[in-house]
Parts: C-alpha cells; structure tokens; sequence
C-alpha cells in the first residue's frame, strides 16, 4: 500500500493505535488516517511478549476498550485473548486494511506555514519514505521494541545454560524438569514464576527488595452476574466503573493512610502463605504501596506454588554467576540450568522518532505536558500516556476522543492547527511519569516534563480527565490556533 497524504497518521498498531483508528471511524468519520506499524503485525506488546503466562496486569473492564465489551469469562485475560480482542476490534471497524506495516517513523518535520508534518519513515531493505499529514497521534508505548534491560551481572558469560529477557523468549526453549532461576520482583517475573513451575523441575524468584504484591480472582463475579440480566454493553460499563471506582479507592487510600494500606497488604499474603512465610523479608517492600504499581496474582497461582513447593523466593543480591547457578551475596549458590533475566525494560519515548518543528530539533526534556498529551510549542501532535495508578487505555480512550474534538473543532472554525503554549516561565517543572521504578529512573531524563498545576499537570484521576478532555472547552487560555499561510510547493498536500 503507498500512501502520501493523511489527515491523521498514527504511530503504532498497538492496543493504543487500534483504538484510535477506531475513535476516528466513530467521531470523524471524514477524516482520512494511516497507521504506521514497525513490526509485521498488529498488537504491540501483546503480540511481542510471547513468555510464559504472558497475562493483563489489569483487569480487561478498563483495559479494554470503552466501546468495545469484553466478553470473556476471565477478566483477567492471558495475552493470546488480549491479541485476539484487539484483531476483533481492528476487524470489526475496518481500520486493518489502514496499517502500514513494516514501516518506522524515525523523523517528523513539521512546518508551520504550510501546518504539515512530513514522516520518514525507514524500511527494512528499502529506501526510505516520506508521507505528509495534518495530525499525529503516537501511539508508541513507552518502551522500546527491540530490547529489554539486562544490568551487567559479574561472571555472567560463565554460567553454562541459557540466560533469556522475555522480551526476547525462544519458542522453542524447553524447561521441563529444569532448575530455572529467574531474576526480578515485577510484573514480569510473577506471571513467569508459577507458570514456568507448572513444569519446571523447580522455580526460584531472585529479587534485591520485594514487590507488593495482591491476589484477585481471574473472574469478576459481579460482571459475570450482570451479563446474565443485562445487554453486554450495559454489563460491561457498569463493571467498568465498579472496578475504576475501586482503584481509585485503593489509590487515594494509599497515599492517604499508606500504613493502613500496607497492613491490610501484609494480611492478605499472610492469609495466602501461612504464619510459618518469611513475608518480612520476601513481600514487605520499604517503599509505600502505589509509590510502584501493584503486582496482581490471578488466583494467587505464586501464592499456591510456593505452597506446593514448585516454586521458591529468595531475596539477596547477585555477587557472581558461576559454572552452574549463581553465587549470592550470603554465599548461598543457587543452582540453575537457566537463567532468566525479568530484569524490566528500556523506555524510548516516542518510539525514538526525531521531532523538529519549523527546522528546530525539540528536545523532549525542554518540553511540557499539556494535560498529559500534548508537548509544549508541538503542533498537532498528541502522544498516548496511560495511567501510573490504573489501567493504561482508560486514559488512552479519553485522550482518543479529545483528538476528534479538536479535529471538529479545527473544521469548524476554519484552523488548520493547534499548540499548547506555557505562557509562565517560571512554572516548577517536575518528572513526567510519578513512579519510582528502576526502568522509569533509568531513562526519565529523556522524557517531557510535567507542571505542578493544570493544564500542565498529568493528572492521575480519570473522573477529572473525564471532565478535562471529554467536556471541557477547546478555547483553554494555554491553546492557540492558527492557519496554514502557503501551500506546498507542488500545489498539494502530497510529497
């Protein structure tokens, strides 16, 4: 497919770019769009994370679409079901035959005189190539595709089996009956753990500090219950609220009463793993809960194989790898036919793409925020951000609809372009993302900024970015409009 010119080019064919395409097919239906996808498949993480148990670390109610029902008796879903919902909805809107694969952006350009941007865009054993646009929408996550974190571990090249990122998992890596010996405390490395011990000869989880972790039921009665007596669409917003109602409980809890908040944490683990569990040393973080995210254990499966003893926790630190296993800064030696390193991953904001406005390069570090999806003195530029304290597409889906309200609201007043502008200079600038993760300080110095105060400020409440970006007036003080002065060159919007 070759394409010149689009109204609106998006950046990813993820959970986030799919859902945007689908936004534009409902609430500007006129508009012309292309999404510009870098691998060879649509679903993003969902398609590229292929380990072992690979699962939502939220609940599909609100990490699914607002106008698209999951259906599925799991709310929380494995990562096949995520790819096969987010294919549904691609097919089910048509917005499929919009991808262009293969295909990524590395520089955007943009001129404020003819208001168009100019994509480059490379291709694997080709020359690269240009299309214009009047939109963009960068729906590229956070963090890059190629590559993960792996920290630089003392004798690792001496250790003679495998040491495997899962963001990099081998299909045809068997680990049956094997002693597997995972690094890490997040996400990654609690769905890994029990899955993996299913088979494995034995499983141990080696973290520095421990993670909070809570259990939940894979299954939401309460919405299974409702789809009974209700339309799926009804079923699923009131679910959806329920559940968003009670992150936000859980949220504002814990940074009001965190000690609270922290026992009832404690309580519940030790409910799962017996009085005898060392839960002091191995699931007491010294940091407040929310201060990281949650790590969700569907049906407590961690919980059940350490029970069972398939699985074990160790926490202490790395002084070497050795022939077989690795030495521990106690001198205990874990024994290990493999290693896996669910160490986290590499953050590359905006999928790396180089920005330049009007022949300047924008440095993303000098830039703002503007309510969490616009950057200072960019153009007709949004990017997807989600939230720290709950599910990312709710805020994805709000920032998709705030899209086509300026996009009507452009055609309507006869504006070609849109641009936050920070008007106070001496406005305290604070990091983008509020979360203390060793992936986030690792690269958040490559990131925007954020203000203390709105409309500068990422908010982490979806009830007032319902009302910021689904009702609030497009004529902030902070947004400017204008007109496209000249034409290109050629006469028309193509290159």
């Amino acid at each position: 497919m070759s394409i010149n010119h689009v109204d609106v080019a998006i950046v990813g064919a993820g959970l986030s770019g799919i859902g945007a395409a689908c936004h534009l097919e409902q609430h500007s239906p006129t508009k012309t769009y292309a999404i510009i996808e870098s691998r060879e498949a649509m679903g993003g993480t969902w398609d590229l994370f292929r380990y072992p148990g690979i699962r939502s670390d939220s609940d599909m109610h609100t990490l699914g679409y607002s106008f698209k029902p999951w259906l599925h008796k799991k709310a929380i879903a494995d990562g096949p079901a995520i790819l096969d919902y987010i294919n549904e909805t691609a097919k089910e809107y048509a917005v499929d035959r919009h991808i262009l694969y293969n295909r990524r952006v590395i520089k955007i350009s943009w001129d404020t005189e003819t208001a168009l941007w100019t994509l480059t865009m490379a291709q694997a054993g080709k020359r690269a190539k240009k299309m214009t646009c009047r939109f963009i929408y960068s729906c590229t996550g956070y963090f890059r595709y190629d590559k993960g974190y792996t920290p630089e571990f003392p004798g690792s090249e001496k250790f003679k089996g495998p040491i495997i990122h899962p963001q990099q998992w081998p299909a045809d890596l068997d680990y049956s009956g094997k002693k597997v010996v995972v690094i890490g405390s997040g996400a990654t490395a609690i769905t890994l753990v029990p899955a993996m011990a299913k088979t494995a000869g034995h499983v141990t989880m080696l973290q520095r500090s421990p993670t909070y972790v809570v259990s939940r039921p894979d299954q939401d009665s309460f919405a299974l219950a409702l789809s009974k007596y209700l339309p799926s669409k009804m079923a699923y917003s009131i679910t959806r609220w329920k559940n968003v109602s009670q992150q936000a409980l859980l949220f504002q809890m814990s940074r009001r009463r965190p000690e609270r908040v922290k026992a009832m944490l404690r309580q519940l683990v030790r409910r799962s793993l017996g009085e005898s569990y060392d839960i002091d040393t191995h699931f007491t973080p010294q940091y407040n809960p929310w201060d990281q995210r949650l790590c969700l254990v569907p049906n407590g499966d961690l919980f059940r194989s350490l029970r069972e003893g398939t699985s074990t926790v160790v926490t202490d630190h790395i002084k070497t790898f050795t022939k077989t296993g690795i030495k521990l800064a106690s001198g205990t030696l874990l024994k290990a036919d493999i290693v896996v390193t669910a160490t986290g991953l590499e953050l590359l904001p905006m999928g790396g793409m180089e920005i330049v406005v009007d022949g300047k390069i924008v440095k993303l570090p000098d830039t703002l925020g503007y309510k969490g999806m616009m950057l200072s003195d960019v153009p007709n530029f949004i990017l997807a951000s989600g939230y720290t304290n709950a599910s990312w597409t709710l805020k994805c889906d709000l920032t998709s609809e705030y899209i086509c309200r300026m996009l009507n609201h452009l055609d309507n007043n006869d504006f070609d372009y849109c641009v936050a502008r920070n008007k106070d200079p001496n406005i305290e600038r604070v990091s983008f993302l509020d979360l203390a993760s060793g992936y986030v300080d690792r690269a958040i110095d490559q990131f925007p900024k954020q203000g203390r105060a709105a409309p500068w400020r990422l908010q982490q409440n979806y009830l007032l970015d319902i009302l910021s970006l689904r009702f609030g007036s497009m004529k902030a003080e902070a947004m400017e409009y204008g007109t496209a002065t000249a034409v290109p060159k050629d006469g028309s919007q193509a290159v």
